[in-house]
């Protein structure tokens, strides 16, 4: 008994020191730990030793500075220009952007172009012919690649292109596509010449357990194709009836098709990932650029543990308080940090009007719960809230304006805010944004608005588990 009593206050104490001399972690973050480590020392323990800190590695984040240190000085007149905003960007709107190209060194660059794809089947029908037409190289990364017809599509349009010359690589990320990667599939794509790499992979799993942590995941989905075109948007290489969680299916996704400069942005990116797991430099990697004419200003950004701190909630943050009069976001995850709570509120408080869209159904009870705590705060302060009935919103939108628009893989809860690699691109086009606004309002269609006295009539036993789950949802 004595020495039970030692241990716990040892485990106690020596984690609560350690959650006091971070100078990284939020008030709310540091209260759960204290909540989770005095209910439950010996569990809570481990888990903080698994998952309390979100660091990739000495060795990763030196490997992350060469490699963008070699994009700069090979690859500088790719990235854009800081002062690109101030002749391509509203003045309204060119904090946003500013700080977008803060996070990477990605700048707005014009000429660019997109064209929305109508759903699943036209987005696989695309991009497999886009990779049957290419000449020269494509490149792939995806965090879901399934054997279902989507993802065997595309991997044998891979296949296809490696036997004809051109230069093929493919990465999929350790965790969401693991079925993949031992997969038969993956073996033929490799046998065709279709180089292949694993993002975070469990190769050495005592390694990353004692010096990272195992739910680090590359959430990117980025398609390059001869530098030329590139796939942006939320969609993994998987069918909408989506076979992992078939119960929420469908999966409703967005994904547009650019062109233009931010291509070769799109391309670093990539090139990022394949260099910091192969040890390849950028020598091997095309790079060319091609501006449209008549085109928009458009920029890329990644985010991910090897990014500052807060780079996506602040972005979020600066996005939404650049709004005039509109905002319309989806997003399957919802457990924002204050930073983009407070931004949300503000800006129906000033007048914006502020819609957002989220899954009825949501394949984590957690983050349903969690986002389900907000409610009652976003409403008072004049937001509109509907919750999606068709499937699983999977759809990652932000509309501002009419003019504005951020699409990619970044959904606004604390795993990618910490814990993922993002990719996202931002956007200036009145053309472009409204047909986006336009998808957004088929969401709209089929949700069902959630109303202030709806909240308020909620069981109190549902609001307690609620804000029980936000109130730890730091940590989770």
């Amino acid at each position: 008994m004595t020495f039970a009593l030692i241990l716990h206050g040892l485990l106690v104490l020596t984690f609560t020191a350690r959650i006091l001399l971070r100078d990284d972690l939020s008030p709310p973050a540091r209260l759960a730990w204290f909540i989770v480590l005095n209910l439950l020392p010996y569990f809570g323990s481990i888990v903080y030793f698994l998952f309390g800190e979100i660091d990739i590695g000495n060795r990763v984040n030196r490997r992350h500075g060469e490699i963008f240190e070699e994009i700069r000085n090979k690859a500088a007149h790719f990235m854009g220009a800081p002062e690109n905003a101030e002749h391509l960007i509203d003045p309204k709107y060119r904090p946003g952007f500013r700080y977008a190209g803060s996070i990477n060194g990605f700048h707005a660059t014009d000429g660019n172009t997109a064209e929305l794809m109508a759903d699943g089947d036209e987005t696989r029908a695309r991009i497999v012919a886009d990779i049957d037409a290419a000449s020269d190289h494509v490149h792939v990364l995806y965090y879901i690649w399934l054997t279902d017809n989507t993802g065997t599509d595309v991997a044998n349009a891979l296949i296809r292109a490696a036997r004809r010359g051109v230069t093929c690589r493919a990465m999929a990320d350790g965790m969401g596509s693991r079925a993949m990667i031992k997969s038969e599939l993956w073996r033929q794509m490799e046998e065709a010449g279709v180089q292949t790499a694993t993002a975070l992979s469990f190769r050495n799993i005592i390694r990353t357990v004692l010096t990272s942590r195992i739910d680090l995941r590359n959430h990117r989905k980025i398609t390059v194709i001869d530098s030329r075109i590139t796939y942006c948007g939320s969609r993994n290489s998987a069918d909408p009836e989506f076979r992992v969680k078939e119960k929420y299916a469908p999966w409703v996704d967005i994904m547009l098709r650019f062109q233009g400069p931010v291509v070769t942005q799109n391309q670093l990116l990539f090139a990022s990932d394949w260099m910091l797991e192969t040890g390849e430099n950028l020598d091997g990697i095309a790079l060319e650029s091609e501006v449209i004419e008549n085109g928009f200003p458009a920029q890329a950004m990644g985010v991910g543990p090897t990014e500052r701190h807060g780079a996506t909630p602040q972005l979020f943050a600066n996005l939404i308080a650049c709004a005039a009069f509109e905002l319309t976001l989806s997003t399957p995850y919802f457990v924002p940090d204050a930073t983009v709570l407070e931004a949300l509120c503000a800006a129906a408080h000033r007048g914006v009007r502020v819609t957002l869209i989220f899954p009825e159904r949501n394949d984590s009870w957690i983050v349903a719960a969690a986002s389900r705590s907000y409610y009652r705060q976003l409403l008072d302060a004049g937001c509109v809230i509907n919750e999606f009935q068709g499937g699983l919103l999977h759809a990652k939108t932000l509309t501002i304006d009419n003019k504005i628009s951020l699409v990619g893989s970044s959904n606004l809860d604390l795993r990618s805010f910490d814990l993922n690699y993002e990719n996202n691109i931002l956007l200036q086009d009145e053309a472009t944004t409204q047909a986006i606004f336009q998808r957004q309002q088929d969401y709209i269609a089929r949700s069902v608005r959630v109303s202030l006295p709806t909240v308020l009539n909620w069981p109190y036993h549902r609001r307690i588990w609620n804000n029980v789950i936000a109130t730890i949802g730091p940590i989770l």
